[in-house]
């Protein structure tokens, strides 16, 4: 006997709108939908799993009455003109709650193996004067322009820059798509990275999707969100205007760690040339685009010249990236999903694991695995005995 449920017509239509798809989509992908709304028969137990699945939307949802009220999980400073936002698509929504459950589990385990408190987080607060705040920060994850030197690029330096975060403490976790699914390429429109605060467990998500030039800024923006002791889902890039207190003074801080106010009227040649820009991105160890937006910052360019010359300086880096996306290679998953989790956390599942701390059955799904296999190789990767 086929088992039908009925599901209310609101219901359904909200998760149709959650999931984004057009009328197009969701009849190609369902032909009965229309059947369901009016229950002209309901959908089967196996199409509603089939459906909730491919929304994206937990089952249970499905069997209630009216849609459920989905707040922000984090406070949202992200603005679309003069406005704040109010949306999250489901992969956004997603992304936090794959990373707060991380969080959840590293914050137990840091408080079991008797972690101190990270010293980074709530150390200042918004609207604290920025270059002293700049300064410890670049002290306690040791990003002086000394240090930098020695790295051959910016794309170098922001790889060390992810290690030494994570070394003071700060979960970091660097992906483009939802977890491992490749069919669900995260926005980088709709945001540029997130910051979870806790005491113990601290954790930057920066959006991979995004340009590489723009990552690098995204991940100290983020950094200053944690050093003010609080959580915060930011907009993508550097050149909007901040309209938010909270966005402006990060946006001030990550500045300011990356090119030091102090050092950059003197080096700036006084033009704001695509050499210029490479010579300045060079010297910081950051891209061109920060320190575009860095000019502006100090007043050695106007809001006018800034905006049309960020616009151009953006689409010649991302035809560069273009071009070595284009390139031959591809993405090794061993290498990439540590980044995609974040070093520090799979470091500390696989070990807890081998210990005997944490299930095998819950270390692959963190670690979003399902093979003892992959776990091996995943632990290989990782330099965990």
């Amino acid at each position: 006997m086929t088992v039908r449920i009925p599901v209310s017509p609101e219901v359904l239509r909200w998760a149709v709108d959650r999931a984004g798809w057009s009328e197009e989509i969701v009849h190609g992908r369902f032909p009965r939908f229309e059947d369901w709304l009016a229950a002209d028969p309901a959908p089967t137990l196996k199409q509603l799993q089939s459906f909730a699945n491919a929304a994206h939307v937990p089952f249970g949802y499905l069997m209630l009455e009216s849609p459920p009220e989905e707040t922000v999980p984090i406070p949202d400073f992200r603005t679309r003109g003069d406005e704040h936002r109010d949306e999250l698509s489901t992969d956004l929504r997603d992304t936090i709650y794959a990373c707060q459950r991380r969080q959840a589990w590293y914050r137990d385990f840091a408080i079991a193996h008797g972690f101190d408190r990270v010293p980074l987080v709530g150390f200042a607060a918004i609207g604290d004067p920025v270059e002293p705040v700049a300064e410890r920060i670049r002290n306690v994850i040791g990003f002086g322009l000394e240090r930098r030197s020695a790295f051959r690029s910016w794309e170098a330096a922001f790889r060390q820059l992810i290690d030494l975060i994570e070394e003071a403490g700060v979960l970091v976790s660097v992906n483009g798509i939802v977890g491992a699914d490749t069919h669900r390429a995260l926005d980088p429109e709709e945001f540029g990275g997130f910051a979870l605060v806790d005491d113990y467990a601290p954790l930057i998500f920066v959006n991979a999707a995004d340009t590489k030039a723009a990552q690098i800024f995204t991940i100290v923006h983020e950094l200053a969100h944690i050093a003010a002791g609080e959580s915060a889902l930011s907009d993508a890039g550097v050149a909007r205007p901040d309209r938010d207190a909270h966005e402006r003074w990060c946006n001030q801080v990550a500045a300011e760690v990356l090119v030091p106010r102090a050092t950059l009227k003197n080096a700036y040649a006084g033009e704001a040339s695509t050499s210029e820009l490479e010579r300045l991105a060079a010297l910081y160890r950051v891209s061109t685009l920060v320190v575009l937006r860095r000019l502006f910052d100090v007043d050695l360019i106007s809001w006018d010249e800034y905006r049309p010359r960020y616009r151009e300086e953006l689409d010649r880096v991302r035809e560069l990236a273009r071009r070595v996306k284009d390139g031959p290679g591809g993405g090794n998953f061993y290498k990439v999903q540590p980044l995609r989790l974040g070093r520090r956390f799979a470091r500390a599942v696989v070990a807890d694991a081998r210990s005997g701390g944490t299930a095998y059955g819950d270390a692959y799904r963190l670690l979003g695995t399902t093979k003892p296999e992959t776990f091996g190789k995943l632990a290989d990767e990782l330099g965990v005995a």
